[in-house]
């Protein structure tokens, strides 16, 4: 007989509880070796790598509020990233011609280059994370998660 979670009427073993918590943690592990490598090697974060990653996409710029919403985060977590990452001189931003109170923000050259240092590096560590998944393990576990993003949309 399953196990109830606490205050609970369903089971703590059921499948769809179960693969949530395995994709949680699959992911927590990885973001956690990336948080630690992105501080250890080049004394960033991954919040900026992530923000540096968007703009990358994005050569015209982006307006705040599109980065917020591109990050699946709130306009004061970017702002005060976007801010230390102006510092650095690795995004600038402008006024929107088409509305005056929005900034756009884009990557500097010297961004681009940051971006791909921290990019290649990324790769590689994620890479490595994966190395004794086998590559057919990768492939179907790619298809496996595409249907699922699919039919949670």
């Amino acid at each position: 007989m399953e196990k109830t979670i606490p205050g609970s009427t369903a089971p703590s073993g059921t499948l769809d509880l179960r693969v949530w918590v395995r994709l949680l943690d699959c992911a927590k592990i990885i973001e956690k070796r990336l948080r630690r490598n992105f501080e250890d090697q080049f004394s960033t974060t991954l919040p900026r790598f992530d923000i540096l990653a968007t703009l990358d996409r994005a050569p015209d710029g982006l307006r705040m509020g599109e980065l917020s919403r591109a990050l699946l985060v709130s306009n004061g977590n970017v702002t005060a990233i976007v801010r230390q990452l102006q510092e650095q001189g690795l995004v600038s931003s402008r006024t929107d011609p088409e509305d005056a109170r929005s900034a756009i923000v884009s990557l500097t050259p010297n961004g681009r280059v940051q971006f791909t240092a921290l990019a290649e590096a990324h790769h590689g560590w994620v890479r490595e994370a994966l190395a004794d998944f086998p590559e057919d393990s990768q492939r179907q576990l790619l298809s496996l998660l595409t249907q699922l993003k699919t039919s949670i949309l």
